[in-house]
Formats: structure tokens, C-alpha cells, sequence
């Protein structure tokens, strides 16, 4: 229950259900659209349940722009992501109260916010992957409860936002097939990889929405699935908040799924196994579904009467909020643009850093160029699901800023972002490689950055120009930019690239040439400066990868196998080129006094000491893995078990705590039934993965132990 005043919950019941009861049945069916009326008599005023806030409050004008979800994955840090969802609720209660001065109350103008997406990024290619936490269910869980609890707040009375856990719960691509998808995945899949992030918002950090998927798992739609609505959702986790469709889905269940014949058939499905919103116009047939028997007036009421009490959780217009003095004074003002620029330099990855080659002193540079597809991309900064910033900060405008004016900074393009040329009419493919040439050839530094935007890799795009309706047809960067990558790499002047996308990429002939690369993901309207900043070593990066990143797809599974063999870095044995949990320092961390408490009734609590061993202060991410010993099922290689993100000056050591995840020490039957496990258990505690490819990538070590689980 997200609210924790006990008689004020008790009164929202009650008023709910009093409001509800004097509806007519034909009332009560309007009230499950997403674009709500009024019901003047009754003194509710019209709603639009619909709104965005992934990373920001989305599609309503100016916000502040945080980075990507995935990019946020990459900081590590639960403490951040809730502070970064306090300002999308600040920010989204600001426009809300403006809205209602002008009695707007249009898409994307109220409190119900359908973020955030915590789907499992299963597979490298997959589009919207961006908008997720990354491949692992710790991490997601974690950094889920995290930005549920921001957005929320912690008033004892009202919500100040309502976040919805979404796509419920298999889902993860293709884009292309979603509508008609069955995403097949066996009981212990399900369980031990698919559901926990959902399960944590639902018992733990009381999530007020959940949000079903497009597609079908195992058979069943999932905005009509009797055993994860009705048996796991409302049953076994007890969830009372409101359930929705996505947008148009319930008419995939006879347009596309064909496990219905007719709309009054669908939304039949749909009402009966428990979802209360239809976001579309499907809903309009309940009244010919309860005319012919086939839903009930009781069914009608409760899906109303679960929809009318988050309206009352966050307050109806008139009644009193902490939160009524929010004005446009209060968006995307200096306090969080300052929290958006330590988010996105918190975000970025030091891939590679050949020799120490960064920090660069930025005195010494005389010429440099700014060269890419992304380079001076606002786009690029954004990701899909995005607000609009007041100013934005490019990659190039982030380098001029930081060097001293008497410095060139050059500019050229390079190559189109997905085309083979830039100029339609240019007889030759790769018509701006000569200049980017030309312009690198006179400079002592190349900054290149290329990468990927939300309008070729994301939610489903049937007219995308890269004819993958959103999805990667493959890891590597479109054909143009590789050709500019290897242009510049034979120029021998010294690079660095700069990959901006969501999602792994291969850079190829890029992990040769470049001296140095920096994962941007889609950064935020502050990205190019925290670009900068990374280069001339105004700090130390810190991020850390929420997904492996991979050679190419040769060896993935195939897309449409929702079987997690091979899977991410808890399944998969093959060498990856950076691993889940890597990222690169400017300072050195050394780890000590690794000791482990286990308590009957408790979590495991883990203490280990961190120590700043370098010469500069910096951000370390403590990560503990662990592995079931001896278990009597399969189980993953490794799994991710706790994290924590600690700042330490030069020299200085702390003692760091970390709680093990209960479900991280289950073991999981095939038929999806989990124990605790009982045994030895191996765990790992450093600054990284306690895999090969980690250490040759870092040359740090991880400690390790056993205890004992009865």
C-alpha cells in the first residue's frame, strides 16, 4: 500500500467506493477509458490518465532532461534515482497545477505517470531497451523501488505522483512481431529472471500502476492474462492499484492474436482477468458486453472503483496538496540542472583508455575537432519518451566550453547517422569522409562521436529508415559511421570516441584506432557537458555497464527465444567485449576485510573495506556477486546480489555494508517454485565482475568467500 496512513487509506476507500456507487453502469464503463469525462453531478472533473516520465517529465513541453533510463542504470545508485524521480514529480505536479489553471486537462497533463519500464533487457537488438534498467534483476529491482519511491513521495495523505510498473511481463522485443508475439518462457525463467523487478514494485515499494504487455506469454495476452493478472498480480502479491493496458493493446487480442473473435469478446478477456484502464477505445464495447451477460455490474464497479481511489490517492482538483504552490518557476530550474549534469556524468562508461591517455590537460591543445553524426545532435542527448529541455549542451558544445577560446575547435559531420551520404544528390556514398579528413589531418585531437538516436533505435517504427521497425539488425554502428571510424583511425591522430546510443554496440575497427571510449548512452540535455568534463578531468568517471556488451550477434540466441540460455552475463560463457558491471577510473580502489553475517529471519549483510589508492578522488561501485554451491537445480553462473556506490579522496577508506537480495538466493524448480537455498554459498565483493574478461579489461582483483545458508 503506497499510502501509509492507515485511516486516511480507510477514508479514500470509502470515498471511492461512494463515488462509484452513485455512477450509472454506462458511467462506470466511461471511467475506464484513459480519456476519463466528467461527470458534472457528481463533481468529478474529466481525466486523462495518460503521461510519460521515463527519464523527465515527457511530451508536455519544457522539463528538465535527464539521461536515458539505461543511462541512469549505468550510475549505479539508488540514492540518485530517487532523487532524479523527486524532480520529475516536482516538475510534473508544477505543469499539472498550470494545466488545471486553464482547465487543461489534455494528454500528458495529469499524475499518472506510466513509467518505469522494468522489462529485463534480454536482448542486445532489442529497441527499447533504452528504456529499461539494463539485463539484471537486482539492479532493476533496485533502481525500480528507488525512482517508484521518488516520484511518489512520502507524504502520509496523497501520492504526489503515481508511478506504473510496466510492460507486464514478458516482453522485450522483436518490436516488429509485438502485436502478435507469444513471448514463451518456462517456469523458472519467469521466475527467476523475468518477474522479480515486478515483484519488488508490487510488495516492497508500492507502485500505484502496472502496465500489461502488447504481446502473449505462454498463450495468454498479457493485458487479459488470467495466471500473471489474477493468480501472481492480485493474488499471490496482493497488488490493489490500477492495471492498464498499453495503448490499442486489447484489439490485438482479435486483430492480431486471434485468441478472440469480436471487440466485445476482447474487451470481455481483458475486464475480467483484472485490467481496470484501457489505454484506447475498446472499453466503449463493455457496455454491449454487460448488456450481454458476458461482464457484470460488480466487475464494472471494482475496475472504477480501483481507478477512482488513485484519483483520491492523488487528490482531486480543489482539495489541498502539499504540493499546490508548484509553478512553472519550479522546471527545469538551476538546481536540477545541476542534479541533471551529476546524473549524466555519474551515466558515462570509460570503455577504454589506452595508457592512461585521459584526463587530457586542456591547456596544451592548440586544435581540435569535433567530428561525428552526434556531435552537435540534440536527438542524441534525448532518447525516446523525452520532455523538452530549456537548453541543451551538445557534445561539441560541451568541448568549446571547456577549452580556453584561443583554442580551434573544428567541426564536421562526417556521415550521416544511418544513410550511406549526406547530400541526396552526391554521386559517391560517404560524401563528408574527405572533410572530416581533411579537418582531423590539421588537428592534435579528434573527438568523434557517433552512435545511434531515438528515431532508429526504439519503440516500434514501420517506416524506419533502417527497416527494422526500431529494432538492431545487428551490434555494429551503421555502415557510414564505420567507414568515418576507420577514415579517421588511419589519420593517426589521436581519438576518442564518443558512442552515444542505447543499447551495446560493437564499435569494430573503433576498439583499434581510438585511444579512449566513452559509453554516452543517450546523455540528457547536460550530456555534452559531462562529456567534456569526463576528458579534461573535472572527475573521474564512475559509471559501471548495466548490459554486456558484445562481438557482434554471430552467437546470440535468436530474437523471438525467450529462453535465457546464454543469456546475459548470468548465463552466457563466452568472452564478451565488455562485460556487465565494467567501467573504467581515473584513481585506483583497494578491497579488504571481506566478513559476512547471516541471521535467521534476516538479509545477508555483507561488510567489506574500500580504500582510494589512487591520486585522485573519485566514485567507486561496490558489487557483490554470488553462486549457489551445490545447488539442486540450474542455476546462474553469477548473479548480481548488491550494490553500492561509495565516493572516496585520495587515501580514504570506508567500511561499506551491503544487504544480499532475498530472491538472489533462491533456488528455482522448472515448474517456477523457489526455496531459499540451503548450503554454501560463493560470493565476490570488488569493483567489478568476478569473471576473466573483467579482470584482463581492469587488472584489479575481486575478494571472495564462502558461507553457509541452513
Amino acid at each position: 500500500m503506497p499510502l501509509h496512513n492507515q485511516q486516511r487509506e480507510a477514508e479514500i476507500a470509502r470515498r471511492a467506493r461512494e463515488i462509484v456507487d452513485q455512477m450509472t453502469v454506462e458511467e462506470c464503463v466511461w471511467q475506464t477509458l484513459y480519456t476519463a469525462p466528467a461527470i458534472e453531478r457528481l463533481g468529478l472533473p474529466s481525466y486523462n490518465w495518460w503521461n510519460e516520465a521515463l527519464h523527465g517529465v515527457a511530451r508536455a513541453g519544457l522539463a528538465t532532461v535527464f539521461p536515458q533510463a539505461i543511462g541512469l542504470a549505468a550510475c549505479f545508485d539508488e540514492e540518485l534515482m530517487k532523487r532524479v524521480a523527486d524532480v520529475i514529480s516536482t516538475e510534473g505536479r508544477a505543469k499539472y497545477n498550470e494545466a488545471q489553471k486553464h482547465g487543461d486537462h489534455d494528454i500528458y497533463k495529469g499524475l499518472t505517470f506510466w513509467s518505469p519500464n522494468v522489462n529485463l533487457f534480454r536482448d542486445p537488438r532489442w529497441g527499447r531497451g533504452q528504456e529499461t534498467y539494463g539485463e539484471d534483476p537486482c539492479l532493476t529491482a533496485r533502481l525500480g523501488m528507488a525512482f517508484v519511491k521518488g516520484l511518489q513521495g512520502d507524504d502520509p495523505d496523497h501520492l504526489k505522483a503515481a508511478g506504473c510498473a510496466k510492460h507486464f511481463a514478458v516482453h522485450s522485443g522483436p518490436e516488429s512481431l509485438r502485436h502478435e508475439f507469444d513471448a514463451e518462457t518456462s517456469p523458472r525463467d519467469l521466475w527467476e529472471t523475468y518477474l522479480p523487478a515486478f515483484e519488488a514494485l508490487a510488495t516492497e515499494a508500492g507502485v500505484e500502476g502496472f502496465m500489461g504487455a502488447y504481446n502473449r506469454t505462454n498463450g495468454e495476452p498479457c493485458c487479459g492474462h488470467s495466471v500473471l493478472m489474477k493468480q501472481i498480480l492480485r493474488g499471490k502479491w496482493g497488488f490493489e492499484g490500477y492495471f492498464t493496458s498499453d495503448c490499442w493493446a486489447i484489439a490485438d487480442f482479435h486483430l492480431h492474436h486471434h485468441v478472440c473473435d469480436t471487440p466485445v469478446e476482447s474487451v470481455t478477456l481483458a475486464m475480467k482477468n483484472g485490467t481496470d484502464l484501457n489505454c484506447g477505445q475498446m472499453y466503449g464495447h463493455l457496455l454491449t458486453a454487460y448488456h450481454e451477460g458476458k461482464v457484470t455490474e460488480e466487475e464494472l464497479r471494482n475496475a472504477a472503483f480501483r481507478l477512482m481511489r488513485t484519483r483520491l490517492r492523488l487528490g482531486l482538483p480543489g482539495e489541498t496538496t502539499p504540493w499546490d504552490g508548484l509553478t512553472y518557476a519550479d522546471v527545469d530550474t538551476d538546481e536540477h540542472r545541476a542534479l541533471n549534469l551529476d546524473a549524466a556524468r555519474k551515466a558515462l562508461v570509460l570503455l577504454k583508455n589506452q595508457d592512461g591517455f585521459l584526463p587530457l590537460d586542456r591547456t596544451k591543445l592548440h586544435t581540435v575537432a569535433v567530428i561525428g553524426p552526434n556531435a552537435i545532435s540534440t536527438v542524441a542527448l534525448e532518447g525516446n519518451y523525452c520532455g523538452t529541455a530549456g537548453e541543451y549542451h551538445t557534445v561539441y558544445d560541451g568541448i568549446r566550453e571547456a577549452l580556453p577560446q584561443t583554442t580551434r575547435v573544428y567541426y564536421a559531420q562526417g556521415s550521416h547517422l544511418c544513410l550511406d551520404r549526406v547530400e541526396d544528390l552526391s554521386k559517391n556514398p560517404n560524401d563528408r569522409i574527405s572533410e572530416a579528413v581533411a579537418i582531423a589531418s590539421r588537428c592534435e585531437l579528434v573527438i568523434l562521436a557517433v552512435g545511434l538516436d531515438q528515431y532508429i533505435e526504439g519503440e516500434e517504427m514501420p517506416d524506419s529508415k533502417l527497416k527494422t521497425c526500431g529494432d538492431k539488425a545487428d551490434l555494429l554502428l551503421p555502415e557510414g559511421q564505420r567507414a568515418l571510424i576507420t577514415a579517421i583511425g588511419q589519420t593517426d591522430v589521436p581519438t576518442i570516441i564518443v558512442n552515444m546510443s542505447g543499447s551495446a554496440i560493437d564499435l569494430a575497427d573503433g576498439n583499434d584506432y581510438a585511444k579512449a571510449i566513452i559509453q554516452a548512452w543517450y546523455p540528457g540535455a547536460e550530456g555534452g557537458r559531462a562529456v567534456a568534463q569526463l576528458i579534461f578531468g573535472d572527475y573521474s568517471p564512475s559509471g559501471r555497464l548495466p548490459v554486456t556488451f558484445y562481438h557482434n550477434d554471430e552467437d546470440l540466441p535468436a530474437f523471438t527465444d525467450y529462453a535465457m540460455t546464454n543469456r546475459t552475463y548470468r548465463f552466457r560463457e563466452q568472452k564478451p567485449l565488455y562485460p556487465f558491471g565494467y567501467g573504467l577510473s581515473y584513481t585506483r580502489f583497494a578491497y579488504s576485510g571481506l566478513r559476512v553475517e547471516v541471521a535467521a529471519g534476516e538479509p545477508v549483510r555483507v561488510f567489506a573495506t574500500v580504500q582510494n589508492i589512487g591520486g585522485r578522488a573519485g566514485d567507486e561501485i561496490v558489487q557483490a556477486y554470488i553462486h549457489l554451491e551445490d545447488a539442486e537445480v540450474p542455476v546462474p553462473m553469477r548473479t548480481l546480489a548488491a550494490f553500492r556506490r561509495v565516493s572516496l579522496k585520495p587515501g580514504e577508506r570506508r567500511e561499506v555494508e551491503l544487504k544480499l537480495l532475498p530472491f538472489a538466493l533462491y533456488e528455482y524448480e522448472e515448474d517456477g517454485a523457489r526455496h531459499t537455498h540451503s548450503g554454501q554459498v560463493r560470493l565476490w565483493v570488488g569493483g567489478r565482475q568476478p569473471d576473466e574478461r573483467s579482470r584482463e579489461l581492469t587488472g584489479t582483483e575481486v575478494l571472495e568467500t564462502l558461507f553457509t545458508l541452513e
